[in-house]
C-alpha cells in the first residue's frame, strides 16, 4: 500500500497535468485518485487474504485426515492475477503438495500429490470463504492416473486401458484428445453443445465430457 501511495505522490509531483486544474479542485481530484487506488489496493489485500486462508484451511484438512504428512510444502496458485469476482465462478481449487526431508534451506524431493477443493454456489462472497460449501478430495501420483485414464476412456470411447496410459504419460490431454508429439493419439468424440458423456468415478465423483 505504501508503495501505491508514494507512486500516487510521485505522479502528482512530477506530472501536475494529471491534475484537472491548478485551483480548489486540485485536491479534491488527487483525493478521487487516492480514494480510487486506495480501492484497489483494498481488493488487492482481500485477495491475498482469502488465499492465505485458503492454503491455512487445506493444510489444517491435510494434518487432521492425513497424518501420516508430516513434512510437506502447499501451495494454491488459483488466486494469483485474480478479482474477487472471478473466484466466486471458481468450481476447484487446487493445492500442489510435496513431502521434503528436514534440512537447513530443504528441496522439495519427496513425493508429490493435488489436493482438489470443490467448491459449490455461494462459496466465497465480500464476506470471504464458507469452508462449509468445499469438499475436499486428496490424489496422489497412482490416483491422478487412474483418474485420467477414466476421463480418457469415456471421452474417446477407446478400452485398452494400458494404451491410454502410455498415451497419457508420454503425451498430453487437450480438449480434443490425447497429444503425443504433436499429434493426436487418442482423439476424442466430438459432439454437439448439449450432448454429455458421464461416468461413475467413484461414489463422490462423476467426470462430465462435452464438446468443451
Amino acid at each position: 500500500m505504501r508503495k501505491i501511495l508514494l507512486g500516487l505522490i510521485t505522479i502528482v509531483i512530477l506530472f501536475p497535468k494529471f491534475s484537472y486544474s491548478q485551483n480548489s479542485n486540485t485536491a479534491s481530484t488527487t483525493a478521487a485518485i487516492a480514494g480510487g487506488l486506495l480501492a484497489i489496493g483494498a481488493g488487492i489485500a482481500s485477495i491475498e487474504q482469502m488465499k492465505e486462508r485458503a492454503e491455512l484451511t487445506a493444510t489444517e484438512w491435510i494434518l487432521k485426515n492425513n497424518p501420516e504428512l508430516q513434512n510437506f510444502s502447499l501451495k494454491t496458485l488459483d488466486f494469483d492475477g485474480k478479482k474477487l469476482k472471478d473466484m466466486s465462478s471458481v468450481s476447484v481449487i487446487s493445492y500442489k503438495i510435496q513431502e521434503f526431508t528436514p534440512s537447513d534451506k530443504p528441496k522439495l524431493t519427496g513425493k508429490k500429490q493435488v489436493l482438489f477443493g470443490f467448491t459449490s454456489y455461494g462459496w466465497i462472497s465480500e464476506q470471504g470463504i464458507d469452508f462449509s460449501r468445499v469438499l475436499w478430495f486428496l490424489v496422489d501420483e497412482v490416483e491422478w492416473m487412474n483418474m485420467m485414464v477414466a476421463y480418457a476412456k469415456v471421452a474417446s470411447g477407446e478400452k485398452n486401458e494400458a494404451a491410454l496410459k502410455s498415451a497419457i504419460i508420454n503425451g498430453l490431454i487437450v480438449d480434443n484428445g490425447v497429444k503425443v508429439k504433436g499429434k493426436f493419439v487418442v482423439p476424442f468424440f466430438k459432439l454437439e453443445g448439449d450432448m454429455y458423456l458421464t461416468i461413475d468415478y467413484s461414489p463422490e465423483m462423476k467426470f462430465v465430457y462435452n464438446e468443451k
